[in-house]
């Protein structure tokens, strides 16, 4: 059925919290713009992340274009819906996009081939699987997921599939980091001993009054597999009228564990790729985990504030996280150091900026030769993004059909390490973990936190008990 964009929101809002199924159904333009030689897109997700960061990263690119958005508040949807075609008109490209509340109904869509999903922290595991399973291809936000089992579970189901996987891990793409873990990996700073990761932190606080539910949201759905809990407009994201407020304002559900466990994976699903990229150990794990971390006592926001962690890996280095550390990657060997980082450079514009160092340089070295010395035809070379751009780095592999710059193991396992950090720093003692097996050894409290009870009937792995 078509609808107008007006007509969408008023069917929605009347709903009050009804799932939204398509409204408009895209134009076919002709030519050489004929759909069969683009990527149709669905964006998942119409946030701040979505429209300050990974549409733009789209839509700017003319090999793919972005056919239907869904979110589960509706004005956000079709706002992002007009700013698309706006996009498009601009460059004499005719397009309607259509419209969704619920993204299970887009999937079902023999036109769309790829998704990318720009969610909270919590919304990420199942619409990767569902998406996978319905034979798209999928980009998604870091954090993977929120547990080591969904983690393991996406890993798993989206490596079966002819599915070509991308993560918001946009570091990878820039020079500098890929520079930086070719000097490491290839032993220029000798054997690495040491690498030090610094992440900002995040306050507590926050509104814990309950508030009515905006009729344009579908709350529930929302809050998808984690507790009820009541609304507040500090739990979810901004209702402000002013778009440059709704999309651009950091959302509460940031500092709020159920749906995200703070900067250690917020920004460090980030910095710990890196350090894994460096440490050659994207396919496994530490052996070893410490930690501790200060938590808010009360407040409606409870995500850590200021911490420190120790992961050892089986071949001796130590990774070490902690919020007094510089911003940025640093590694230490027995012959020098390489340090990487994106200095004052934020993601997002309400991004959190942690301690960037006095002086300090986007990448320096002990010695300038560990950066200038070039590679060997027999050294290893790590993948390089087209145009140091990562959302092109996706669409080049969608074309070509080769691996991008994250495959979903190594997503799953960088996120693990912040995970375990987590869970370290919420038990405060030493916790032993076997990387193959994804068990802690002889802590069966530590194994409980592994997963997390679902609420019916959302969450990845009560879907893939159904299936």
């Amino acid at each position: 059925m078509t609808q107008s964009r007006r007509q969408f929101l008023h069917t929605t809002l009347a709903g009050a919290g009804a799932l939204a199924f398509p409204t408009i159904i895209p134009a076919r333009v002709l030519g050489a713009d004929a759909p069969s030689k683009k990527i149709n897109i669905l964006q998942i997700g119409c946030g701040r992340i979505a429209r300050t960061l990974d549409l733009p990263g789209f839509l700017k690119h003319d090999v793919a274009r972005v056919i239907a958005v869904c979110d589960f508040d509706a004005i956000r949807a079709a706002d992002t819906g007009q700013f698309i075609e706006q996009f498009y008109a601009k460059r004499k490209v005719t397009l309607n996009v259509a419209t969704y509340g619920d993204y299970r109904e887009a999937l079902q869509r023999k036109d769309i081939d790829a998704v990318a999903i720009s969610t909270p922290d919590h919304w990420h595991a199942q619409p990767v699987i569902e998406a996978a399973l319905a034979g798209k291809d999928v980009y998604v936000q870091k954090p993977l997921t929120m547990t080591l089992a969904e983690g393991r579970a996406v890993s798993d189901i989206v490596r079966k599939r002819p599915c070509i996987f991308q993560i918001g891990s946009q570091r990878r793409a820039g020079a500098g980091f890929r520079i930086a873990c070719e000097a490491v990996r290839n032993g220029r700073i000798g054997k690495l001993r040491t690498v030090k990761v610094g992440l900002p932190t995040d306050p507590g606080g926050g509104d814990m009054r309950a508030m009515p539910v905006p009729p344009n949201l579908n709350y529930d759905a929302w809050l998808g597999p984690t507790p009820l809990a009541p609304y507040n407009e500090d739990r979810v994201h901004t209702q402000d009228p002013d778009p440059k407020k709704r999309f651009g304002l950091r959302p509460g559900w940031l500092r709020i564990e159920s749906y995200c466990l703070g900067m250690i994976t917020g920004h460090g699903a980030h910095w710990n790729d890196i350090a894994q990229w460096g440490l050659g150990t994207e396919d496994t794990g530490p052996v070893e985990i410490t930690g501790h971390g200060e938590f808010p006592k009360g407040g409606l926001w409870n995500v850590h504030g200021e911490y420190h962690v120790e992961c050892t890996y089986a071949n001796g280095a130590v990774l070490i996280i902690d919020s007094k550390f510089p911003s940025g990657v640093r590694f230490e060997g027995s012959d020098g150091w390489v340090f990487v980082t994106g200095g004052a450079e934020k993601v997002t514009p309400s991004d959190p900026v942690g301690k960037a160092g006095k002086g300090g340089k986007a990448l320096d070295a002990s010695n300038p030769d560990i950066l200038k010395t070039p590679l060997g035809a027999n050294e290893i070379h790590l993948h390089e993004s087209p145009q140091g751009d990562h959302h092109l780095d996706w669409l080049t592999a969608m074309r070509t059909r080769r691996p991008a710059a994250t495959t979903p193991e190594q997503a799953h396992r960088s996120g693990s390490v912040c995970i375990l950090s987590w869970i370290a720093m919420k038990l405060g003692r030493k916790l032993r973990w076997d990387p193959q097996a994804e068990q802690f050894i002889g802590d069966e409290a530590a194994n409980a936190m592994l997963t997390r009870t679902e609420r019916a009937p959302y969450g990845a792995l009560s879907f893939l008990k159904k299936i």
